[in-house]
């Protein structure tokens, strides 16, 4: 009982107002034992007392690096921790990644922390020239790790589900075996070896299919779904869509907790492009657009496509960080954009069909 009441007031430090909606805390883990609950409980309960109450409370000021600010994850990353924290925007302008002054660059900036986003994300590009892909996202990233190390300042990197093969019947935990099958994943691991061999204090964070920025899968859809009465959609790549302020706020709340590591971070769910297809054009008021379901086989194009890669978030779940399901936060994207026209109601999964 003591324990319990003291890793309370550990967490109203955390947390003086109530966590938002899509960031649920879990009264208890359904996937822990309670000798582990009461391990992590005792471990945050020490690592919170070894800091100061004035490094550890909510609204802390840190001066923080974000790059690839120009991109829908940065964007959101700027726009979240700008009300709580002095943060340096670095895009492609400021910081080129495949140059190895840029941790000069860096340190430079004076940061106490640095999220990296920023990468090469063109999976097809990536595939027809994987030597930039890993100059940039490989190389690139262990010279962001360097000026870390430099700084003494924890590193933030986003990294994949391309990191695995997609092989898997169950979604992916954080320390499931990664085998990348394209120039992009492989990239992108090598940026993940980079961080865990230089970076002192490290979070590793892997997303799956963002969209809520200028340039993603659901503006795609609406687009095409103006355009034509028909469209066709992969049946049978199954992934985890992520809501990039949701994950932004999911970010905020993370780098306040001493838990360094690897983490998954993605909306609850998974749902194949065909089945996310369905949910945009029901949502939208676009119900009369058909859906012709197509194998990934038969969509050609440059790189390959890992075919099941759903991530499942439990190490930051066990630190009360859940995001919400996706298609509610789909819902809201929708609304932003002026295209929602209907209530939420969860897809239902019937092979390749999308309700």
């Amino acid at each position: 009982m003591l324990i319990i009441i003291q890793t309370m007031i550990a967490r109203k430090l955390l947390w003086p107002n109530e966590p938002p909606d899509y960031l649920t805390p879990l009264p208890q883990s359904s996937i822990m034992h309670r000798q582990e609950r009461k391990f992590v409980e005792r471990s945050f309960l020490s690592s919170v007392e070894a800091k100061s109450r004035q490094e550890y409370r909510r609204g802390t000021i840190m001066r923080i690096v974000v790059t690839g600010a120009n991109g829908q994850l940065g964007r959101a990353c700027l726009e979240r921790l700008g009300r709580e924290h002095e943060v340096i925007a670095l895009g492609h302008a400021e910081l080129e990644l495949e140059r190895p002054d840029c941790v000069e660059r860096l340190v430079a900036t004076a940061a106490e922390l640095v999220i990296h986003p920023a990468a090469y994300t063109n999976v097809d590009g990536c595939a027809r020239d994987p030597v930039l892909a890993y100059r940039v996202n490989g190389l690139g990233t262990r010279y962001v790790a360097l000026a870390c190390q430099q700084l003494n300042a924890p590193l933030v990197y986003i990294s994949t589900n391309e990191v695995f093969d997609g092989a898997a019947s169950s979604p992916y935990v954080e320390y499931d075996h990664a085998a990348p099958i394209n120039a992009y994943g492989r990239s992108k691991w090598a940026g993940e070896q980079a961080v865990r061999e230089l970076a002192r204090r490290f979070y590793i964070v892997r997303v799956a299919w963002l969209f809520g920025g200028e340039r993603n899968f659901v503006r795609t859809v609406l687009r095409l779904a103006d355009q034509h009465d028909t469209i066709s959609m992969v049946a049978d790549e199954i992934g985890s869509p992520t809501y990039v302020p949701d994950l932004a706020e999911a970010l905020a709340q993370l780098i306040q907790l001493p838990f360094y590591g690897t983490y998954h971070l993605v909306n609850e769910g998974a749902c194949s492009r065909l089945e996310f297809a369905a949910a945009i054009l029901r949502l939208s008021g676009h119900e009369h657009v058909a859906l012709q379901p197509i194998a990934l086989a038969d969509y050609q194009r440059a790189s390959l496509v890992p075919p099941y890669t759903p991530l499942n978030n439990v190490a930051a779940a066990v630190l009360g960080l859940r995001l919400r399901p996706w298609h509610a936060a789909l819902a809201e994207y929708l609304g932003q954009l002026g295209r929602h026209t209907t209530r939420v109601i969860p897809p239902r999964h019937q092979g390749t069909k999308a309700w």
